[in-house]
């Protein structure tokens, strides 16, 4: 009998063993799997916040250059590349050499001298202009020099062109400002993310501000003051089951009545923060609930006893207590809108928006819908792009998922 019994004890702890050595190995595969994408977004992240310069020695004397809003800055860049580069005569070798520089630099030089009176003094002046997405990406290392020609996008002659640049000192890499405080561009040298940011904080705000009160009035209502009856149960059970529809089926319910029945205009702040609110209502729903539930009954017993009505008990006694929870649960459904992409694109957010938007009627895009154009474009840059935008966006849910942990151990009451 006593072997029997020692026989069932052994398999019972070998089997808790065996559990915890599965549990161990899927949380170290999750972390493990977890590793290699941040890993991989990072290594292909990183170089986007690095750009490349190359300074040149803009003759500026010309008295046309005078007004710096009408001057031509793509001939005073062009003159300085054949002024460095005399060997170079032939007219699609000099188109060649003037891709070594960005399209956009001269809207960068126009910029930079609009403040500056009285510029075409007769002086020369060295500038550091944006070197072209290519020519970036040979600096970095991205594209291999030692391959051979016919296996990179930029010749031999381009790379001698460059090689001669760093020789001479003129070649600079500097942080990308431009990145962050800049919106997107067909060029991907000039291309950041500022306006997808800004309109993803409207499109928040305005999902906060429709969510939070009426996800909160409904929980405190269903649990509270609604009757237990079959209504009940039945708005209970399509709360519940809203908080799993996938979210490109609330895409599709906002273009059918917010921009084709209401008439909202598509691409705006407005429209995609009604579409998130509908999308983020039943989690805050959920939470609020759960977070009433916690508290415990005697504190609705004991305000109950000394004369309060049951409105002064939710209001004075339950809200207060249960609150930490629902902004907890709040901020997470805030930060799951903030990753949505699919119900953005349905109601038409993937617009070309250069301009920051004011108000949230103007045309207005998302971070993670920019992601998704720039991860679809066929230029190698803007992948480089799309990673370095991921790195920000995953930068601001933790700082968000830390918000909502800070709120939680700060506030949370145990009972």
């Amino acid at each position: 009998m006593a072997n029997h019994v020692e026989a069932r004890l052994a398999r019972r702890y070998k089997r808790e063993r065996r559990f915890r050595y599965i549990g161990f190995a899927t949380v170290v595969l999750t972390v493990a799997f977890l590793l290699i994408i941040l890993v991989s977004v990072s290594f292909k992240g990183v170089p986007a916040f690095q750009r490349t310069l190359i300074h040149l020695d803009l003759n500026l004397s010309d008295a046309s250059y005078a007004d710096p809003q009408t001057a031509n800055y793509q001939r005073a860049i062009n003159n300085a590349l054949y002024a460095m580069f005399p060997e170079v005569t032939k007219r699609t070798e000099r188109r060649e050499l003037r891709s070594l520089v960005s399209r956009g630099a001269q809207f960068n030089l126009r910029d930079l001298f609009t403040d500056t009176p009285h510029v075409g003094d007769g002086t020369s002046v060295r500038t550091a202009v944006v070197a072209d997405d290519l020519v970036d990406a040979v600096v970095k290392g991205i594209i291999d020099r030692g391959a051979a020609e016919d296996s990179r996008l930029v010749n031999d002659r381009k790379i001698r062109w460059i090689e001669k640049l760093e020789s001479e000192n003129r070649i600079e890499s500097a942080f990308n400002w431009r990145f962050l405080t800049h919106g997107t561009s067909r060029e991907p040298e000039q291309a950041g993310i500022w306006v997808a940011l800004v309109s993803s904080v409207l499109t928040l705000i305005i999902t906060f501000l429709l969510t939070f009160p009426i996800g909160i009035a409904s929980a405190i209502y269903l649990e509270e003051f609604a009757p237990k009856n079959k209504l009940t149960d039945f708005i209970e059970v399509n709360v519940n089951n809203l908080a799993a529809v996938p979210s490109i089926i609330f895409g599709l319910l906002g273009l059918a009545i917010f921009i084709n029945f209401f008439g909202v205009p598509r691409s705006t702040a407005l429209v995609g923060g009604l579409v998130l609110a509908l999308m983020t209502l039943p989690t805050i729903i959920i939470a609020g609930r759960a977070a009433i539930r916690a508290v415990p009954p005697s504190i609705r017993e004991g305000a109950l006893a000394i004369g309060a009505s049951p409105m002064q008990v939710v209001f004075h006694h339950v809200l207060p207590l249960s609150m930490p929870g629902m902004l907890t649960g709040s901020i997470i459904g805030m930060a799951q809108a903030l990753g949505e992409t699919a119900p953005l694109l349905i109601i038409g957010m993937v617009a070309f928006i250069v301009e920051t938007p004011q108000t949230i009627t103007d045309p207005a895009t998302a971070l993670p819908v920019q992601i998704y154009l720039w991860a679809g474009n066929p230029e190698r840059s803007f992948v480089s792009l799309a990673a370095a935008a991921i790195m920000v966006l995953l930068g601001i849910l933790l700082l968000i998922n830390i918000f909502a942990i800070y709120l939680r151990t700060k506030f949370e009451r145990r009972w």
